[in-house]
């Protein structure tokens, strides 16, 4: 039932009730309408011009544009209908300005020491040019003082969440882009009711698109009315709403502004392997602790009141624990990636990463559909003999977006990246990593959805051991992978990488 839904409500059906009305559109041009099929062909069209023109005027991804402009001009109605679906990656000037407002209640909370950025200039430039980039472009500051734990697997970063949640002493805040009610939630909200009953306090964020078909409509009302916060981000209203393209694709968990979660897994059981739709699915995770998890309460708060602004104050949510000293050494920044600015942060981030490798790039992402600009960095980091390695999945969760994946293998192949397909199965997690310095991990996929149009968050890593636990999995990872090699492109069928190819013409909108 929980896959049934997914293609219910899912983009395919919103692409074809629009075809279905492109189609009514002809027939009743041909049979109701002949006398003013003119008048009528010609007020769409116009129409259709204005839009493109629109578009076009707007500093977007220029893929997009170049989508969008072919698909209403050719099919003006059905491309205008779809345009005002997904296309629309622009707030009305009231939201945006709401937002901002929200954002800056808490920007003075992230100060940035100076000492820190004086300190990682001295040990690295090109790093700290970088992570001064990140904190320029998003407010989110540097921070030493923290305690980083990596997980190479869902399964342990559970078992260490469920302890931190019921060591909690003033307040949980949980934000994820999907919550099925089922095993796992169960067995977290077990624990969140039990420390309801003790006096702590306890919010819950889900995205109403990542949740369909994982939760019914009144799971919020339920999880209210037994004392947990519960907030539905950007709840679906189809056709009606200019947001509807935008989704929180974030997962935090912060417990008491002193211990943080956060990675690429949702609170489903498949991302925990309680279910195996999609053969071993493979995820990984960060666990702060210390002054660092800071930002990741902050972002909870903005999203939190972005969706019902209610806290008239927040201090007790952002005191430090001063008694707590970090033996690790390293710098950690998490950071947050919005929609509604004009800096694509997320890809950023990974194509800076790229540009400054001396050695080696090693990366793991679901989905592979990525813009020129982001392919040209991958293949020049390849041509300038960096060791360029990328983790896509063995087994698809979305065969039309797997197809879509591989339709990139072979430029980047001949290039001399290497790539691998995960064969046990599914691989779901976001990172990077480079050099035995540099790791990033958190939600942000390398497709056009998370880059442009979602909330993503990710955690940035410099001089950490566990840096290099993030290597030692990748080692581990490999050997379980098959190597994709140009022969195996070439090998598909013509109609397949036809087909693929019309994908590509579609990218954008995947």
């Amino acid at each position: 039932m929980r896959n049934i839904l997914k293609v219910v409500f899912g983009r395919v059906l919103f692409t074809v009730l629009c075809l279905i009305i492109q189609l009514i559109w002809i027939i009743a041009l041909v049979w109701k309408l002949n006398q003013y099929y003119v008048w009528f062909a010609t007020v769409i069209e116009i129409i259709g011009v204005i839009v493109v023109l629109r578009i076009n005027a707007k500093s977007e991804f220029s893929a997009a544009r170049l989508v969008w402009t072919i698909v209403i001009l050719s099919l003006p109605l059905f491309g205008i209908t779809l345009y005002l679906m997904f296309g629309r990656t622009g707030l009305t000037k009231r939201t945006k300005a709401y937002y901002e407002k929200v954002a800056a209640k808490y920007s003075p909370e992230l100060t940035q020491e100076k000492e820190i950025l004086l300190s990682l200039k001295k040990e690295n430039i090109y790093i700290h040019n970088q992570e001064y980039y990140i904190q320029n472009s998003s407010g989110y500051p540097v921070y030493r003082n923290t305690d980083v734990t990596y997980y190479p697997q869902t399964e342990p970063a559970l078992e260490a969440m469920l302890k931190d949640l019921e060591n909690a002493r003033e307040f949980i805040f949980m934000e994820y882009f999907a919550v099925e009610d089922t095993e796992v939630f169960h067995r977290i909200e077990e624990i969140l009711l039990k420390k309801v009953s003790e006096g702590v306090e306890v919010r819950f964020i889900y995205d109403d698109f990542g949740s369909i078909g994982f939760v019914k409509p009144e799971f919020m009302r339920r999880m209210n009315r037994q004392g947990i916060q519960c907030r539905i981000f950007n709840p679906l209203i189809p056709l009606l709403y200019v947001f509807m393209n935008h989704r929180d694709h974030r997962k935090i968990t912060v417990i008491d502004n002193h211990v943080s979660f956060s990675g690429g897994y949702n609170l489903a059981d498949e991302y925990f392997n309680v279910t195996h739709p999609y053969g071993h699915w493979k995820d990984t995770g960060v666990r702060l602790e210390g002054d660092a998890v800071k930002s990741h309460t902050v972002m909870f708060l903005e999203m939190w009141n972005f969706i019902r602004d209610t806290d008239e104050s927040y201090e007790k949510y952002l005191r430090r624990n001063t008694a707590f000293q970090s033996l690790q050494k390293g710098f950690v920044q998490p950071y947050s990636d919005t929609p509604l600015d004009n800096v694509t942060l997320g890809e950023n981030v990974y194509m800076n990463i790229l540009k400054t490798a001396s050695r080696y790039v090693y990366i793991t992402t679901p989905y592979l559909i990525i813009d020129n600009e982001m392919q040209k960095e991958l293949c020049m980091a390849a041509e300038r003999g960096i060791d360029v390695r990328i983790i896509t999945p063995g087994i698809p969760d979305k065969k039309l977006v797997f197809l879509l994946t591989q339709s990139y293998y072979a430029a980047l192949i001949r290039s001399g990246v290497r790539i691998y397909e995960y064969t046990p199965g599914f691989i779901h997690a976001k990172g990077y990593l480079s050099d035995d310095q540099v790791a990033v991990v958190g939600t942000i996929n390398m497709d056009y959805r998370s880059l442009y149009l979602h909330f993503e968050c990710g955690v940035y890593l410099y001089g950490y051991d566990a840096i290099m636990d993030i290597k030692r999995d990748f080692i581990e990872t490999f050997p379980l992978c098959r190597e994709i090699g140009l022969d195996y492109c070439r090998k598909r069928s013509v109609f397949i990488r036809c087909f693929q190819c019309i994908l590509r013409l579609f990218a954008p909108l995947l």
